[in-house]
């Protein structure tokens, strides 16, 4: 297909967008502050749907829009309205964020001309293409997911213009905190241009999340005021500090919603290719916004390649997170792992090599897909996210399930032929109660939502350790410290790659709000002055001993077998006595102990996990020549004493020789 969007030339710019349907479409010139439309100049068709034209005489800067006339009948599918300016598919840049007002819901003939209410595209050359490097990041690694306004809004050691900022994320102080952490990579929510939807603005709110956008590739200016530059250097900051970057992407709809939404691209261009319809012309809504993106379609799929294509060549990411990542997959509105999309992202030159990450749900049919995306999608893991907060709260029957999840899922990811973990590991998300908060509220707490607390899951398997929300009761103040450092521990001990959101690690909390998305306030700023700073300190320590742990980090399925030439099986179970848990222990429903001994030649790592409110003695098995000591520098004691309940200890097996060199105690 011919390039799309606005290509610069010495002599001027080549405007080209595609719809197969639309009669005429025109090119709107703006003066440079993007106020007065100067000029409105009709594009050719050039075939196969694409029309273009050449401007001679324009150059960088150049603020635009289009505007496409046809059929107007909206029960048909059909919204073209030459009133409505068009954001272009292909903008790489906006001169400002978009903003709803009613009158972009307009029907034709009654809302006047939007050139006023939209952002225009700004025309610009891109950089040259970054050196096609290697992703930093590996399976097994810590992704650190980031809402890029809220991580930094508040960081009082950040110059003020630069909070809340993507320039922000490569401030020293930032890199330091991410290095100490271990992160291999941070996964940056949405940065590409949103709206918010419409029920917010009366309600005093906005989409601060960012998962509701209208083009593609341009960045939000509000995130990124120096542009996709800003993007690029600040990937580059991150990339030489060892961190990569993960862009989270939504394609699965934009913020055009449903037959009430406004018209603001792709609807006003060639609504019924772009969006999945039934057969009636009503609009599919497998995502829960109102209209779902038709992936299956080739113009479509091109656009989400170039998009990837883009950000990776100009801005040098190391990959990408799919929300709702299964309609991606979707061919006729059915799952197929072997999609057209998907095979293409995989088999692409540019992208082959990059991390992808897949949501694996939505809501529409058969839209739960956890274990079903090809290699080498990895795939966020709710399952572990709810048996371990089960496991936690104290469920019974849970001992079986907490050490499948710790070894990687197997009953879900170990298919034929894939011998890698795929699973992301996580306890909590920016969709959900932060790890504070799931600890400290029984139930949800969304009121300043202003949906009089409808919205968000109702099930959130949380506790609150005797009362809702804050208190100055020391003892639930220690047990609910004590309740993070025990999920915590668990996620850095599990098989495959694991992810944290950003404060989780210091205690970040939402007062119970678990469907954060509309307060973009001290809700979900992070309180980088009031942190937890004993909680972030073992959190860094837990990260250190990853790092330490080949075992940990390694992404294979555990077997219970010695690899080749071993004798040292790469996993045992454990009861507290250090025997094997045999088959009634692990259906027994009142155990909630389980000691994971990982191994090697080199010496094994035993994870103690006493889920259970009442200390007990643990018993390690011994090997001549080797010695346990504590694997993490605290000074809460080690198993030679009862191990306190709801607690993880590790222990590391060292020679002989360094035994009592520096040795420490963990609890």
């Amino acid at each position: 297909m011919s390039q799309l969007g606005a290509t610069i030339t010495k002599e001027g710019i080549r405007f080209a967008v595609w719809s197969s349907s639309a009669r005429r479409i025109w090119v709107s010139i703006f003066d440079e502050r993007g106020r007065r439309e100067i000029d409105r100049l009709e594009l050719q068709p050039e075939g196969d749907g694409v029309h273009t034209l050449f401007v001679a005489g324009l150059a960088a800067g150049t603020r635009y829009g289009f505007r496409a006339d046809g059929d107007y009948a909206p029960e048909q599918g059909l919204w073209f309205d030459p009133d409505k300016l068009l954001a272009d598919p292909y903008a790489v840049e906006i001169d400002r964020p978009y903003a709803y007002d009613g009158r972009l819901a307009a029907r034709q003939g009654e809302g006047g001309d939007t050139a006023s209410l939209m952002p225009k595209a700004i025309a610009g050359a891109l950089p040259e293409p970054l050196p096609a490097l290697p992703p930093l990041f590996r399976p097994g690694g810590l992704i650190y997911e980031v809402q890029v306004r809220a991580f930094t809004k508040l960081h009082p050691d950040i110059p003020e213009k630069q909070r809340g900022t993507i320039a922000a994320l490569a401030h020293p102080l930032v890199v330091e905190h991410l290095q100490k952490l271990g992160v291999a990579a941070v996964e940056l929510m949405p940065v590409t241009a949103s709206i918010d939807e419409r029920h917010l603005p009366p309600l005093g709110l906005g989409n601060a999340w960012g998962y509701n956008p209208v083009t593609f590739m341009a960045l939000d200016p509000r995130l990124a005021p120096g542009g996709l530059a800003e993007l690029r250097e600040t990937v580059a900051a991150l990339r030489e500090a060892g961190i990569g970057t993960i862009l989270d992407l939504v394609f699965n709809h934009t913020g055009e919603s449903d037959r009430l939404g406004q018209t603001l691209s792709l609807r006003g261009l060639d609504n019924r290719a772009y969006y999945r319809h039934e057969a009636d012309g009503a609009l599919v809504n497998d995502t829960g916004t109102g209209n779902m993106v038709a992936c299956d379609h080739p113009v479509v799929r091109e656009m989400v390649l170039d998009t990837l294509r883009h950000f990776v060549q100009h801005a040098g990411v190391d990959g990408f997170r799919f929300d709702l990542a299964p309609i991606l997959g979707r061919v006729d509105g059915v799952f197929d792992a072997d999609a057209p999309l998907l095979n293409a992202i995989r088999n692409d030159p540019v992208l082959a090599d990059r991390v992808l990450v897949a949501e694996p749900w939505d809501i529409g049919p058969d839209g739960y897909q956890l274990g079903n995306f090809p290699p080498p999608f990895l795939e966020w893991n709710d399952k572990y996210r709810d048996d371990i907060r089960r496991f936690w709260r104290g469920d019974g029957g849970m001992i079986g399930t907490l050490a499948t999840r710790l070894a990687g899922s197997s009953d879900v990811f170990a298919k034929p032929g894939q011998a890698t973990v795929r699973s992301i590991n996580f306890i909590a998300a920016h969709d959900g109660m932060t790890l504070a908060d799931i600890v400290a509220y029984e139930h949800k707490h969304n009121e300043a939502n202003g949906e009089q607390n409808r919205d968000g899951h109702d099930d959130n398997l949380s506790w609150n350790n005797g009362v809702e929300g804050q208190t100055d009761d020391q003892s639930i103040v220690t047990a609910r410290f004590d309740d993070q450092r025990a999920l915590l521990a668990t996620l850095f001990a599990s098989r495959g790659t694991i992810m944290l959101t950003a404060g989780d690690e210091f205690g970040r909390t939402q007062r119970g709000n678990n469907n954060a998305y509309a307060q973009d306030n001290d809700i979900t700023w992070l309180d980088w002055a009031g942190r937890d700073r004993a909680l972030e300190r073992y959190t860094a320590l837990l990260a250190k001993m990853r790092r330490a742990a080949p075992a940990l980090l390694d992404a294979s399925f555990l077997t219970g077998e010695p690899a080749a030439g071993s004798e040292i099986a790469d996993v045992v179970w454990l009861s507290e006595t250090g025997v094997p848990l045999d088959e009634a222990a692990w259906h027994d429903p009142r155990r909630h102990r389980l000691v994971m001994v990982l191994g090697d030649e080199d010496g094994r790592l035993a994870v103690i996990i006493n889920g259970d409110r009442r200390a007990c003695m643990f018993t390690l098995p011994e090997r001549a020549g080797f010695h346990w000591c504590p694997a993490i520098e605290t000074d809460s004691g080690d198993i030679s004493r009862p191990v306190l309940g709801r607690t993880v200890i590790f222990m590391i097996e060292s020679r002989a020789a360094q035994a009592g060199a520096g040795e420490s105690h963990d609890g």
